[in-house]
């Protein structure tokens, strides 16, 4: 079963999902910065075979990330990539990310690359 599928049946059977885990100072700002990173990225973003300029795939990615921080389900950057970056919650289709001069990738790799390369900067300078 699907994490969204799951989401939907505890929704739907009326399960506290609010509160089952607390995201930390320091997730809330990987979350951010992996979001607006895209919106700054200059790159395409690819959903359910339609490809969106990056500021309305942050804008879509935004609300995701709501709905998930609201119910408990994205205490953490990796989660986050899992359950709201990598694929539609409706289709189930991947996402894919397309930059200048590189080839399309999936938006798992994109991100997961994005988060690393954020963490090894110094606290400073993020």
């Amino acid at each position: 079963m699907t994490v969204a599928r799951l989401v939907l049946a505890a929704v739907a059977l009326g399960a506290p999902l609010h509160g089952f885990a607390t995201q930390s100072p320091q997730a809330r700002d990987e979350i951010d910065a992996l979001i607006s990173g895209l919106g700054r990225s200059g790159c395409e973003f690819e959903r359910n075979g339609e490809w969106y300029r990056a500021a309305k795939a942050e804008a879509h990615l935004r609300k995701k990330y709501d709905y998930l921080r609201k119910r408990g389900l994205a205490d953490t950057a990796e989660w986050f990539i899992e359950r709201a970056a990598s694929r539609s919650s409706v289709s189930g289709k991947p996402y894919r990310v397309r930059c200048p001069g590189r080839p399309v990738e999936p938006s798992a790799a994109w991100f997961e690359r994005m988060l690393r390369q954020w963490r090894a900067k110094p606290a400073s300078t993020r």
